[in-house]
């Protein structure tokens, strides 16, 4: 099934952009642990749209409908559903592009995977929409995980050419990734955050939009969790990540930057510290083998621009195999990326939970 992750725990993801509902339910999730609804309402809303200019204008609620799995304020260990009702659908923006295909989008490989049998309007279940409950999902792992001392959090690191400060990947600490959550704009900087809410008003203004870079961070992960091969830690999370629509890249550590430096200068040289062994620098990004070293797990996630844009476009009608203009309608964001931070923090949550169950050390 294409919409299942089965791993230590399992996770399938259900629904359309614009049907009823869309919903996920897991699996397999450890009995007996408290989950704070209200945190998970905190985190969900970093996700929601803002009415800032800078996202869709479409302002679902993302409330959360818990069906199963949940008694008295904890797990029970059975399957944890949850149904999220859509209620601001403008479907007939669809009417006229049923069967045209959006450039960027997967109007066309997805008519041909389904054989036309799939819901168009918004995407389906292609749109940015499924990741509300993805990202529900991500905000039960994460309590998981802080019961456990460990902690998550993502920030947008570049955005059209303009950057923010980097997490330090040797010495970031749970604080600083909470302090990221806890602003109305996921940057480090103000100075960052004021240059692109610019930019993606500058790209708005031109019917255009952006993309950009995020990086992503866990401390208090122990060492020894994963695989090597096809059951690497980074294989888990990359899988994850690519869950969420717009993504096109990961790299971990220096990623594609090792291919410049020596091995001298990429090399994390060990050292004990208070007990406890660490490595000097952090190029490898936490994870060696597939296995974590007990080093802070660092990534970042490229995101293109929003494919959904209003200047005219060519391309044609895959029914009919005519060529056509198109102009798209619809409330679409400028830039996806300040709303994909929790979604790629919710990926790399539940790869943890998933690693950690797998190996029983949960």
């Amino acid at each position: 099934m294409s919409s299942l992750f089965d791993g230590g725990i399992s996770v399938s993801i259900f629904g359309e952009s614009h049907g009823k509902g869309i919903g996920v339910v897991l699996d397999n999730l450890p009995a007996g642990e408290e989950i704070d609804l209200d945190e998970i309402a905190v985190f969900m809303a970093r996700r929601a749209a803002k009415k800032d200019g800078t996202s869709t204008l479409r302002l679902e609620k993302d409330i959360p409908d818990i069906l199963s799995g949940y008694y008295q304020g904890k797990t029970t260990g059975t399957p944890l559903a949850a149904v999220i009702f859509n209620s601001e659908q403008h479907s007939q923006d669809y009417n006229n592009i049923s069967h045209i295909a959006r450039p960027a989008h997967a109007d066309y490989t997805g008519f041909l995977r389904y054989s036309g049998a799939n819901d168009p309007r918004g995407g389906g279940h292609f749109s940015g929409r499924i990741t509300a409950p993805l990202v529900f999902a991500g905000a039960v792992c994460a309590q998981i995980l802080k019961h456990r001392g460990i902690t998550t959090g993502a920030h947008i690191r570049f955005l059209h050419g303009l950057k923010d400060e980097a997490f330090d990947p040797v010495n970031v600490t749970a604080e600083q990734l909470e302090a990221v959550k806890s602003r109305s704009f996921p940057t480090i900087t103000d100075e960052a955050e004021s240059a692109m809410r610019a930019e993606i008003l500058a790209a708005r203004d031109k019917l255009d939009s952006v993309g950009g870079v995020i990086e992503c961070a866990a401390v208090g992960m122990p060492a020894g969790v994963g695989s090597p091969m096809l059951d690497g830690l980074e294989n888990v999370i990359s899988r994850l990540v690519f869950a969420v629509p717009a993504v096109k890249g990961i790299e971990f550590g220096t990623g594609f930057g090792c291919a410049d430096v020596f091995g001298s200068e990429n090399n994390d040289e060990f050292a004990v510290r208070d007990g406890r062994i660490v490595t000097l620098t952090n190029a490898h990004g936490g994870i060696l083998g597939g296995i974590s070293s007990g080093m802070p797990i660092i990534f970042r996630v490229a995101f293109k621009p929003t494919p959904s844009i209003s200047q005219p476009q060519k391309s044609v009608d895959f029914k009919d195999m005519t060529e056509q203009e198109l102009i798209i309608k619809g409330r679409h964001d400028p830039c996806v990326v300040p709303r994909a931070v929790p979604c790629v923090e919710s990926a790399l949550n539940i790869a943890l939970v998933s690693a950690l169950s797998y190996e029983g050390k949960l």
